[in-house]
């Protein structure tokens, strides 16, 4: 004759909740925004892939794209990545003062690669090529203005996180900040490079 056993409900899961700790799930929730910002210019350049040579019987790359100029434009923000690492190891050696500076130069290239562009898109509306003059047209500022206004954003959040910084120094929720907006910075610069050869180089080729 068989007995029963008794079984406590802990014998098949935990009863206690697992503790996490602060800001663990930081990381990871940063990395599924960062995939989803991805497939949008996934999006963004597929749409210029089928849009980019359509020009209405208007100018085309040849007669509008200065590749100095641009060239200049993606040294700012190559320039920028390398500053951003530096202050990531100035965080490391618990160095705020090299943090803020390294932070604070790399915020300077963010700004000139912004100025750059806006100089290049008020010279194209100037010239008659704004983002209704074709589908190319309308393409190339939606791919490359979408990338501007997350650089516009990466600078703004380069502002709040040196004044955090400031204020309450390196502390373990500043490192977490530094940490996402080093992930976010160097996935502008994947970008960039990417508009850069597919829009601007084979644009001119």
């Amino acid at each position: 004759m068989n007995t029963a056993t008794q079984t406590a409900p802990g014998d098949f899961w935990e009863v206690e909740p697992h503790h996490h700790h602060e800001g663990a799930s930081t990381s990871i929730g940063f990395w599924i925004y960062l995939m989803s910002d991805c497939l949008m210019f996934a999006v963004l350049f597929a749409v210029f892939g089928v849009l980019g040579g359509s020009y209405a019987a208007g100018p085309g790359p040849k007669d509008l794209f200065d590749l100095e100029l641009v060239a200049l434009n993606t040294a700012f923000l190559l320039l920028s990545s390398i500053t951003y690492g530096f202050a990531m190891l100035a965080m490391v050696k618990e160095n705020t003062r090299g943090t803020l500076m390294w932070l604070g130069i790399t915020l300077v290239f963010g700004l000139l690669f912004l100025a750059v562009e806006i100089y290049e898109f008020q010279h194209l509306i100037h010239l008659g090529a704004g983002p209704q003059r074709s589908a190319f047209l309308s393409a190339f500022f939606a791919l490359v203005g979408t990338h501007g206004l997350h650089v516009a954003f990466g600078c703004l959040w380069l502002v709040t996180l040196m004044i955090q910084i400031r204020q309450r120094g390196l502390i373990p929720a500043n490192r977490r900040r530094l940490a996402c907006l080093s992930m976010f910075w160097h996935f502008l610069d994947v970008i960039w490079i990417g508009v850069f050869t597919f829009v601007y180089l084979l644009g001119m080729i």
